[in-house]
């Protein structure tokens, strides 16, 4: 899909990879770029810099995300590109509260679920839309020390082929970025993290992989192309990457 002419909705676009998404759909030529965070500060820095628009949105909650997009195709125009791109970084094991995971599991996994749920059945009606997910390589891979966000991003990448699979044919385009560590607010302090051992990119650099995929339309998004060399590894010899992953938990884990 061309960025040219179309209107774009980016979650999480106060900072971090959704700024950068925003500025590079706009440099692109979008018509619009709606940015959307729960930081309506950050969103409406972000939306100056585009010419676009700000909306503050939980998108943990259903009815936010809804109204957002009834509001943006009632007054602006239909989304062409919805990037549902804010999430959250929880860490911890089985330890972890359980208002905590369901906060995680609502803003990583649900927020995709409902913007589809509200937004797929009127861009199938009108012959065709695009998605782009942010998941992470926690999604293909796993998170050592971070069993919630490990859980969450795994069910985000399961929600993004069951997409693509299941509306491809309607046409409905969907694509899911899986960085490893990518500097932000959700990185600040983790620079020494296992996600950062093949280096920290810098939001730009993803934002630009994400422009080629919808471009291409192509489905995973791979910053870091080392993660395709560890998925080779993982459905290779299951026992052999998880003792691996086990060497990585003594080192950077929390147990």
């Amino acid at each position: 899909m061309e960025l040219k002419d179309k209107i774009v909705v980016v979650t999480g676009a106060a900072s971090g990879i959704g700024r950068a998404l925003a500025l590079r759909f706009s440099a692109k030529g979008a018509k619009t770029v709606v940015c959307v965070d729960l930081n309506l500060k950050g969103a409406s820095e972000t939306a100056e810099q585009v010419d676009g628009v700000a909306f503050e949105v939980n998108v943990g909650r259903e009815g936010d995300i809804a109204a957002l997009i009834d509001r943006v195709e009632s007054d602006i125009g239909p989304i062409d590109l919805f990037c549902s791109n804010a999430g959250i970084l929880t860490l911890g094991g089985m330890e972890v509260p359980n208002e905590d995971w369901q906060r995680i599991w609502d803003i990583n996994v649900m927020s995709h679920v409902w913007a589809a749920r509200h937004l797929v059945p009127r861009m199938i009606e009108r012959g065709g839309g695009y998605l782009l997910n942010t998941a992470s390589a926690a999604g293909l891979l796993n998170q050592v020390g971070a069993a919630p966000y490990g859980v969450t991003k795994h069910a985000a990448v399961g929600l993004a082929e069951w997409l693509a699979l299941s509306h491809a044919d309607q046409g409905i385009r969907v694509s899911v970025l899986c960085p490893q560590a990518v500097r932000s607010e959700m990185t600040r302090g983790h620079e020494g993290s296992v996600a950062a051992m093949d280096g920290m990119l810098e939001p730009e650099v993803v934002a630009d992989a994400c422009v080629r995929a919808i471009n291409e339309e192509t489905f995973l998004v791979l910053p870091h192309p080392e993660v395709l060399g560890y998925m080779r590894l993982k459905t290779e010899n299951y026992d052999r990457w998880i003792g691996g992953m086990r060497k990585l938990n003594r080192i950077y884990g929390a147990g």
